[in-house]
Formats: structure tokens, sequence, C-alpha cells
């Protein structure tokens, strides 16, 4: 096993996905770069064909089985970009596919499952429970079973990825890669290494799901006790055993990133490079803050960018208020004509825009003295929402900043 992942492999592997990969040439970031310290390229595998880079490792798994193997039918399990990445290279192998996915799996990657050719199957809350289900079945029907990331084959695939940024950036100092279940980390990590030990790779998993830090910790994969992240790609208890001693050996460092970081990360990339990333691809853009400013050539590897609108809508409005641009104060005032205006004259006199207003008359039972106006108002930021504040005290009021519930 140690020398599946070769120089080789690799070659002949860029060579074959090479057939229906699309060109995800890197992209500098002045805005990253800027923010960081660091010189940001981003490698943009959500605008991959099937919209992530899971179908690399498919196809090149699926071109190195045989005739009788194809026949029998593939069967896999994924959280849904890994799906489509099989159902895709299935249909054009001309062989019949079965994927099981987590009943949590967002629709846009189950219908797009589905119109690649694939036969999906929900089943269980993660991705784990949803892969004993697909080997069960593959041992029940005879099917070929394609792992998503507990595969060599498969890494070599992903690890395709490295070999075009270092092509495109030979002086490149750090690679970034989200971690799931470990099948990109080993791929890249593995080819970088061979390629130049100097580069530093470093894997980024949910702080919500860290079931690499846990492996590392005890020198084995370890079965978490719980994925509980909205970076669904990657929210995996346990990661693969056979490319774990790849990752002991070729990962130079593992950083954990929370899901309000994600939710910043999301705005970041919208606002300035009028992407759609998924969250687990937004992963190593959150970790680069993570970085220490050192002028370093730095490849973010955006994984995917598979997401579903009320995902994305609820994404964009968590992180409008994390940033401050929307926020909600609730103020008291007598119930006499005049006193609403007052407060919206303060907010109009900063800019402010009220998008929301609750006017609660039973706060009190004397409404003489107070009755309750809830205002849920746009801003540019926290220093503009501070001079919205300021500008409400210096009215008469006193605003106490209260949920905001869009």
């Amino acid at each position: 096993m140690a020398d599946m992942l070769t120089l080789d492999a690799f070659e002949e592997a860029s060579e074959k996905v090479r057939e229906v990969t699309q060109k995800t040439e890197l992209v500098e970031s002045p805005h990253f770069s800027q923010a960081t310290g660091n010189r940001v390229y981003l490698k943009p595998e959500n605008m991959q064909r099937t919209g992530a880079y899971k179908v690399r490792g498919a196809y090149y798994k699926i071109s190195t089985l045989t005739p009788e193997e194809l026949g029998r039918g593939i069967i896999t399990a994924s959280a849904g970009n890994h799906a489509q990445g099989v159902a895709f290279a299935a249909t054009r192998a001309g062989a019949k596919s079965v994927v099981v996915m987590p009943t949590t799996t967002p629709l846009i990657k189950v219908e797009r499952t589905k119109g690649y050719g694939a036969e999906v199957i929900l089943h269980g809350d993660v991705y784990d429970e949803a892969c004993e289900h697909a080997m069960r079945l593959a041992e029940e029907r005879g099917y070929t079973f394609i792992h998503p990331f507990n595969d060599p084959i498969v890494s070599t695939g992903q690890g395709t990825i490295a070999m075009e940024i270092v092509q495109e950036l030979p002086l490149v100092d750090t690679i970034l890669v989200p971690v799931g279940g470990g099948g990109l980390a080993c791929g890249v990590a593995t080819f970088a290494k061979l390629y130049n030990p100097k580069i530093r790779v470093i894997g980024v998993e949910p702080a919500g799901a860290p079931s690499l830090t846990a492996a590392l910790e005890a020198g084995h994969p370890v079965k978490i006790p719980a994925a509980n992240t909205i970076a669904d790609g990657t929210a995996v208890l346990e990661v693969g055993d056979k490319v774990f001693p790849y990752l002991q050996q070729n990962l130079d460092d593992v950083i954990c990133i929370p899901d309000d970081e994600l939710i910043v990360a999301f705005l970041d990339m919208v606002e300035n490079h009028k992407m759609i990333v998924e969250n687990s691809g937004l992963l190593t853009v959150a970790a680069l803050k993570h970085l220490p400013a050192e002028n370093r050539r730095i490849v973010s590897i955006l994984s995917g960018g598979n997401m579903d609108v009320i995902t994305m809508s609820s994404v964009v409005q968590h992180g409008l208020i994390q940033r401050d641009r929307i926020f909600t104060v609730s103020v008291l005032l007598p119930d006499r004509p005049g006193m609403l205006v007052r407060v919206a004259n303060a907010i109009a006199e900063q800019n402010g825009n009220v998008i929301k207003l609750e006017h609660n008359q039973f706060v009190s039972t004397n409404r003489n003295a107070a009755v309750e106006l809830r205002v849920t108002i746009e801003a540019y930021g926290t220093a503009h929402k501070e001079q919205i504040i300021e500008a409400l005290r210096a009215a008469g009021f006193e605003p106490q900043l209260s949920q905001t519930m869009l």
C-alpha cells in the first residue's frame, strides 16, 4: 500500500482526468492577500465539472475498473459531491450507479446526482450511516463499491489538484486543503511532498467534526461522538484508515474552524470574488487568518460550490448580522404622537436604513409611561452601527441591543 501513491501514478491520473475536468486556474486574491499579509491564491474547484473536485477521484477510479466490475453496477455513499462525480463517471462508462446519501443532504446535491443518472437512496443522518448502508447493499446485490475517500486510487485522482497548483505556481509555499474523510488531503499532501518536501500542506477541518485531529492525537483513526457542523461535505465521524498513514506522514499541521468563521468567509467570497463556495470549501478561506503574516505564497483549495439556495440565504443573513450590517435595537418611549418620528429621524440622519419595525403597546400596564419599539436596521458595519446607537441616545432614548430575527 505504501508505494501506491507515486509520481508515476499521479501523472497517469492527471492524463486520465484531463478527459473530463475543466481548467480551474489559480485566482490571485488581492483582498485576502491584503487582509492576511500573505500572497493568497484560490484554486476554484467550485467551478469544476459537477461543481466539486470529487469528479477527479471518481473518474480515475472508475477508469481502473474491469468490465466485470462495471457490469455489476457501482454503488457509493456520499454527502453530495462524490455522489455527483460517481454518477457522472459511471454514466460516461455505461455503468449503472446507486448512491446512498444522508437524509440531511442539501436538495441541490440530491437532484443533481439524479440528473447525472444515478439512483439515489436517502439513509441515515450523517455520511457514516449512509456508508454502512451502501456497503450492506453492495454485499447483498453484488454492486462494486467505491469509497469516497478511503481509497488510495481515489486519492490519487484528487491529488491531481496539487499537480496543477505546482505547474501554475512552482514556488508555492503553503497549500490549505479541506479535510473530511481525508481522501483529498491524502492526495494533495502526498503529491506535494513527493514533488517538493518544502511545501507546507495544512489540513483544515470543521471544529464540529474534528475526526482528523482526534485520529492524530490517538495515533490511529477513531470515531468521534458526533459531527455537528454546517460544513456538511466534511461532516465525517472517522477518517479513512487506508489514507490516514499518508496524512500522518505528509500533513504539516491541522487547523479547526468554527462554523461562525465559515459564515463570514462566505460573505467575503461573494462580495470580493463573486463566487459561490459551499461551507466545506470555505474551510481553507477561513483558515487564512490563522496563519502568520509572512508574505508567503499560499493556495486555498475551494473544494466545491454545490450549495442550495435556502442554505445560502441563511448563511447570508447570519453573516450580515455577525458583521453588524444588520442589527436590532429596542427602545422604550411614551405612547404619544411624534415619538416614532423622533426615532426614525435619528436613524435617518445617520443614513441608517430601517428594514423592520415592531411596536408593542403591552410591554407596560402604563402605556403613557412606556411602549416598546423594536427596530431592525441596515448599516455599513460596526462603526456605523455605533453611530446610529449614539444618535438614538442623543435624541433622548436608551437603545438596547436585541436578538435580530429576519
